[in-house]
């Protein structure tokens, strides 16, 4: 397949991410890397942005897209199968529930939709049981969309933090090309 394979700021699970990344690569996908501008561009604790990009690179052989610019034309060339936002932070969510297009990832989804595409997405935000859950319960109820079974990370320090389960991300990408969402597991 063709996967358009994004991240956005959640800048913490990117090594988890990169590990689902590797194994979609390994199995034969051509997966291409696009990067919201702050993922691109924003040097955290958790690592230096041209280290990622490299990282990002060398694993999937593709360049990155990082802007509105190069994202726009995903959807008329149906570049991808399939496009997965892993990690999608709850800004990325409420964009997307509420037809907000004005960083890369958001219009890379926004095109890939438009031709009846699925797009998969990896939850990880402090506040999916608070501000982001009615996005997130939108976002369950739209065509297309499906998302990598997700649970609480750390009910004690984070009561409102939820993360995707990293090692499900290509079973629920093959299950979404089909159609199908993967079955839920609670963990």
């Amino acid at each position: 397949m063709n996967i358009g394979y994004c991240l956005t700021g959640s800048f913490c699970t990117f090594d988890k991410s990169m590990e689902a990344l590797k194994s979609l690569v390994k199995l034969g996908h051509n997966v291409t890397p696009i990067m919201s501008e702050n993922a691109y561009s924003m040097d955290t604790r958790f690592g230096k942005a041209i280290d990622i990009q490299n990282k990002l690179i060398e694993i999937t052989g593709n360049s990155i897209i990082h802007t509105i610019e190069q994202a726009e034309p995903i959807g008329p060339k149906r570049m991808f199968d399939v496009l997965a936002i892993v990690p999608c932070t709850g800004n990325t969510l409420a964009k997307l529930a509420n037809g907000i297009t004005d960083t890369s990832v958001t219009m890379a989804a926004k095109s890939h939709v438009r031709n009846s595409r699925p797009v998969v997405i990896g939850v990880s935000t402090n506040d999916a049981l608070g501000a982001a859950a009615k996005n997130i319960g939108a976002l369950l109820n739209y065509k297309n969309y499906y998302f990598v079974p997700f649970g609480m990370d750390n009910y004690l320090l984070k009561p409102k933090s939820m993360v995707c389960d990293f090692s499900l991300v290509g079973s629920t990408i093959e299950e979404a090309v089909l159609g199908k969402e993967i079955l839920r597991k609670i963990y």
